[in-house]
Parts: structure tokens; sequence; C-alpha cells
């Protein structure tokens, strides 16, 4: 997902994304979205939150 969406999704949280970096700025959404805040530490492809938005970008974000 492009930075520009994932702004305009803060931005519908109220949550002002500043100099916040992409990954910074999904943590604090999944936070407020009221879900770990995990965006970026899949391990192996391995993570159980199949419903979330960010998994796709999170396992090309996640280290191997």
């Amino acid at each position: 997902m492009k930075i520009e969406a994932v702004r305009t999704i803060a931005k519908s949280f109220s949550i002002k994304p500043g100099k916040l970096s992409k990954a910074e700025l999904i943590k604090t959404i999944q936070s407020e979205e009221g879900n770990f805040n995990c965006y970026g530490t899949a391990l192996s492809g391995e993570c159980d939150q199949v419903n979330c938005l960010w998994r796709e970008d999170c396992f090309e974000a996640s280290p191997d």
C-alpha cells in the first residue's frame, strides 16, 4: 500500500501522520484499531492475523 493511502487511513482515525515513517504510522493505526501493533514483525512469512489490512505489506517489510 502506498504511503498516501496509509496517511488517508490514519487521518480517518484522527491520527496526524506528520513525519512518521510508513511502518510507524501503520503501527499507530493498528493500535487505534485495537489490534496488535506488529507491522513488519512476521518471521518466516508466518502471521496469525489473517484479517489484517496490512498483511501483504507486512510480509514485504518483515525480516527473513
